[in-house]
């Protein structure tokens, strides 16, 4: 790592969010792979896991998980509100200058992160593209097929926005707005800010236990209605950069400035 990403980590601190749905079997692996990262991360990290209203054993553990003294935090939504939601509850809890996102099945690696720190600060969001992918013949395809109708309708460049491992800076995570499907569209959101991707081959694994909770509707219909969506929100955007500033200094609660 270079000497000018180097300085810039050293004021940098890090959530990694980990939307959690019905993943009891997974969790406790989870824990043991991202433990080798945080032995290793050079930036000061907490993980975040969002309960989204799981009907397993999942709140249980999370509790044991998360306990006192450990990098480990969790939210629990009152009730199951999907993907998207979950990434934008912990994006709206979040207390650091980068956000991580990483899925708790485990077949992506958070050790891949570390690949990603270099490319900060130049970029304002990494994003992986899953190599050699271990999924089953219809998840593939139906994940290429919907890939290939986002970047024909919205021309984003983005080769694997469903890769559940990217880094954001907080700035532009914040102006993320939700709505249904939008974590399908991070990068394209990020690039409607004036913000930069830059992508990465990652590891992919075949899922360590459970079932995935998508099937081929989720995958390439509804990715296609959310996209015209998208084509929506991308015609009304609006940005804004301050020019020029003068504030006064905020005045202690029950003074004025006069005193």
């Amino acid at each position: 790592m270079s000497a000018a990403p180097s300085a810039y980590l050293a004021t940098q601190s890090l959530t990694v969010l980990v939307p959690v749905y019905n993943e009891e079997e997974s969790l406790p692996q989870f824990v043991v792979e991202m433990d080798k990262f945080l032995a290793q991360t050079p930036v000061a990290t907490t993980v975040l896991f969002v309960n989204d209203g799981s009907t397993d054993g999942s709140l249980a553990l999370l509790r044991n998980i998360c306990r006192a003294g450990t990098p480990y935090e969790f939210i629990s939504l009152a009730q199951n509100r999907g993907l998207s939601t979950a990434i934008k509850a912990g994006i709206d809890h979040c207390r650091t200058t980068l956000i991580g996102y990483i899925d708790s099945d485990i077949q992506t690696t958070p050790l891949d992160f570390l690949t990603f720190f270099e490319f900060l600060p130049e970029y304002d969001m990494v994003n992986g593209i899953r190599a050699k992918r271990q999924d089953t013949l219809v998840k593939k395809l139906s994940s290429k097929v919907a890939n290939t109708v986002r970047r024909t309708l919205i021309n984003d460049g983005i080769q694997d926005t469903g890769c559940p491992l990217k880094i954001i800076k907080i700035e532009y995570a914040r102006r993320v707005p939700l709505f249904h499907g939008m974590h399908r569209f991070l990068g394209a959101l990020v690039q409607l800010q004036g913000g930069k991707v830059k992508q990465l081959p990652v590891r992919h694994f075949p899922r360590f236990a459970g079932t995935a909770k998508y099937n081929l509707w989720n995958r390439a219909w509804k990715p296609l209605v959310d996209t015209f969506g998208f084509r929506w929100i991308r015609s009304r955007w609006l940005n804004y950069a301050i020019g020029e500033e003068q504030r006064q200094q905020q005045a202690p609660a029950g003074r004025t400035l006069e005193g």
